[in-house]
């Protein structure tokens, strides 16, 4: 089988490449939704693969989901595409652009290690959230339970290469007013490298 294991930055899976089989070609895009798109969409074109696997950190909106918890996202939102009316955000869908912004995972692969994660709904944004205000009308809009700033990217790239794919994330914080104290990267990056460790050896 063989795999395409996509990071954001090379901290998110550096643990794990002393583990991984000739067949996982790993990819790291660097940050956002652009850099995401551009380069999975590259490498699936120019390689068939039968896994593409995204690994990396996010922040949770659920405090049920505190730091450390690992997640697979199975749909994703592109947050801010839309535009404002004064003090209104208008979503694409209300503007009724033929534009792409939620993407879902209908045909995750089987596995047993996802299986056990948590099934979340997510969203991609450029600015991540720190405003009380912003936060409150997200989850309104959304109701997600994590957001990053890569997922959808990936997710979209996968579907339109029609290969296999699942978005796994681990939570390095709250999404609240900026809070550094309160992160746990170190913690959720070992907890990311466990279950890709899982992952990696059912296929």
């Amino acid at each position: 089988m063989r795999i395409l294991l996509v990071a954001a930055t090379e901290g998110e899976i550096s643990a794990l490449r002393p583990d991984l089989k000739p067949d996982v070609d790993v990819l790291v895009t660097g940050i956002g939704m652009v850099a995401t798109a551009v380069r999975c969409a590259r490498a699936l074109a120019l390689t068939r693969y039968d896994l593409a696997l995204n690994v990396g950190i996010c922040g949770s909106f659920d405090r049920a989901l505190a730091p450390g918890s690992v997640v697979h996202v199975l749909r994703d939102n592109i947050a801010e595409l839309g535009a404002e009316d004064n003090d209104e955000f208008v979503t694409i869908e209300a503007i009724r652009l033929p534009a792409e912004w939620t993407f879902v995972n209908s045909a995750p692969p089987p596995l047993a290690a996802l299986q056990a994660l948590p099934a979340v709904n997510a969203i991609t944004v450029n600015t991540v959230h720190g405003n009380e205000r912003s936060i409150a009308a997200v989850m309104e809009r959304f109701r997600p339970e994590v957001e990053s700033m890569e997922g959808a990217a990936f997710m979209s790239a996968c579907l339109i290469s029609n290969v296999t794919f699942a978005q796994v994330r681990a939570v390095s914080n709250i999404v609240e007013r900026r809070n550094r104290s309160a992160w746990r990267v170190a913690e959720a990056l070992e907890r990311l490298a466990e279950t890709t460790r899982r992952i990696l050896a059912e296929t």
